[in-house]
């Protein structure tokens, strides 16, 4: 088994990098699609092509999310530098709590919020998947909200994210960012 040193400077594992970014340009794409989608005046086509995008790709990223999290759970973390202040240590296992929490529950308001309104998932649809709510306007109401407000939260968490991430880089230039770098 490598020293905590070694798992220190290797980093993360190719499975684990490989879901990171994968997820993160998922996220990267849907954030800017589900702020686009509901703006006024957009042309009906592009907004049918984003909300297509965005429902059928958020059941796509929950399935990554949790496939992520039992990889997580079953490979841990490489350990952060030694040096790193408790008030950092603990800072960053909040913040990607937060990250996978909002990661999960994002699709899973959006999923209640299209099925409350009784609109299609066309992916899981064609693969015969049940509704698992019911049709019920104030559902989907109470859903789109929340995702909205999750989405603005989401924006904050991955800004929180990369600036961490930089600041480790350009500040630290500890090495913490070279161990989820891609696996390339």
């Amino acid at each position: 088994m490598a020293t905590t040193t070694a798992r220190m400077r290797e980093g993360y594992g190719r499975v684990a990098r490989l879901f990171h970014w994968v997820v993160a340009v998922i996220v990267l794409m849907m954030v800017p699609a589900g702020l686009i989608m509901v703006q006024e005046g957009l042309p009906r086509p592009l907004q049918n092509t984003l909300f297509l995008f965005h429902k059928n790709v958020g059941v796509i990223l929950f399935m990554l999310v949790v496939l992520r999290l039992i990889w997580r759970w079953s490979h841990p973390a490489p350990p952060l530098p030694a040096d790193l202040p408790g008030w950092q240590v603990r800072a960053a296992a909040l913040s990607h709590g937060a990250l996978y929490a909002i990661l999960l529950a994002m699709p899973v308001l959006g999923y209640v919020r299209v099925r409350a309104g009784d609109f299609p998932i066309e992916w899981l649809d064609a693969m015969g998947a049940p509704m698992l709510v019911p049709v019920s306007k104030p559902l989907a109401e109470a859903a789109s909200r929340l995702h909205e407000i999750g989405g603005f939260v989401a924006i904050g968490l991955i800004a929180l994210h990369l600036g961490a991430a930089i600041h480790h880089a350009v500040v630290r230039r500890d090495g913490v960012l070279g161990r989820i770098w891609p696996p390339v």
